[in-house]
């Protein structure tokens, strides 16, 4: 395994991250299962999990929870919040009020006294950088958080945060947690170099693409992974988007072969080779899922692998740019660019 400095706190981190999102009802995980990744993750050398409230809603924190509990200060625990945790219409955002309401429920579940990183799950347009700023920068001086950060903000905001952070004399953000991929290379346009220039860890997620690149999807091969299941729009192949994703898979495939790699451990040594990412997320189902993403663990692509895969998906081009999650909310709602 190997570790880098996140961002600028000096914490080391391996370049594999445990993502705890399929723990539980999303992906079928039992406790058990749970158990025996985080096991097999921790003696492989991963030395961050990452989850977040709503995942399950609350059912991922208390089995991370469960699976840590004795070794906690073994590992750099992150979770996030935002997203709705029950129909009350403030129990979700970034809001001071709820943000100390959610971290003490993580808290709870997760069987801990403090995370080492929190993270604001998506930017809420309808709350102020200040305000959320100020109640972090209390949660870390009260001790229950040690560092926070941002997942899926455009890049516009991550220097906005950056600006109501200095300029208030507040904590910052020091990390950013983007969707990114070969196939979802948009942040490489501004994200990452916005990233890089404000000193963030970044701690990508999705580098599989939601299995589009873990070699079980192919031509001509039903499609049988967890996330076709849940998500079949995303799969099927009338679908322009998906029709060039699958081209560039199979091409993509030809230039593993030829390095001698798997699919995943071409798809996560892009990831872990642009110099403004810091750790890739894994989010594996079974151990067995597992150890095929830990094989490219010690995976440094080539000048020429790289080279190869530039020429199949450009550089800062999303092959799903229905898929991004950091779209600016009046593109997406009428309602917020009309009078």
């Amino acid at each position: 395994m190997r570790y880098r400095t996140l961002g600028r706190t000096g914490v080391q981190v391996s370049t594999l991250v445990l993502g705890a999102m399929n723990f539980g009802s999303i992906g079928r995980t039992t406790q058990e299962e749970a158990t025996a990744i985080v096991d097999a993750a921790l003696e492989a050398g991963i030395n961050v999990i990452d989850t977040a409230d709503a995942y399950g809603q609350g059912e991922s924190e208390e089995m991370v929870g469960k699976a840590i509990a004795g070794r906690r200060d073994d590992l750099v625990l992150a979770t996030k919040a935002w997203m709705p945790m029950g129909d009350e219409r403030n129990r979700r955002g970034s809001s001071r009020r709820w943000l100390v309401t959610a971290l003490d429920d993580s808290l709870r579940r997760l069987g801990v006294d403090h995370v080492d990183l929190y993270q604001i799950h998506r930017w809420d347009p309808g709350t102020s950088d200040e305000e959320t700023l100020y109640a972090l920068t209390d949660l870390q001086r009260a001790g229950k958080i040690r560092y926070f950060g941002s997942s899926t903000y455009p890049a516009y905001r991550i220097v906005q945060a950056q600006w109501a952070a200095r300029e208030n004399r507040l904590g910052r953000f020091v990390t950013e947690q983007p969707s990114y991929s070969i196939l979802q290379r948009g942040i490489e346009a501004d994200v990452l170099p916005v990233a890089q220039e404000y000193g963030l860890g970044v701690l990508a997620w999705s580098p599989l693409a939601s299995g589009w690149l873990s070699g079980a999807v192919r031509e001509g091969r039903e499609v049988t992974t967890h996330r076709s299941a849940l998500m079949p729009q995303r799969f099927d192949l009338a679908i322009p988007a998906n029709r060039q994703r699958m081209d560039a898979v199979e091409r993509l495939a030809k230039v593993a072969d030829r390095a001698g790699l798997t699919m995943i451990q071409l798809a996560l040594g892009f990831v872990t080779a642009h110099p403004g990412v810091t750790s890739a997320i894994i989010g594996p189902r079974t151990v067995g899922h597992l150890r095929s993403q830990l094989e490219a663990a010690e995976t440094v692509l080539p000048a020429d692998v790289l080279d190869a895969i530039d020429e199949i998906v450009a550089p800062g081009v999303d092959l799903a740019p229905d898929e991004k999650f950091d779209t600016p909310p009046a593109l997406l709602d009428p309602a917020l660019r009309r009078r």
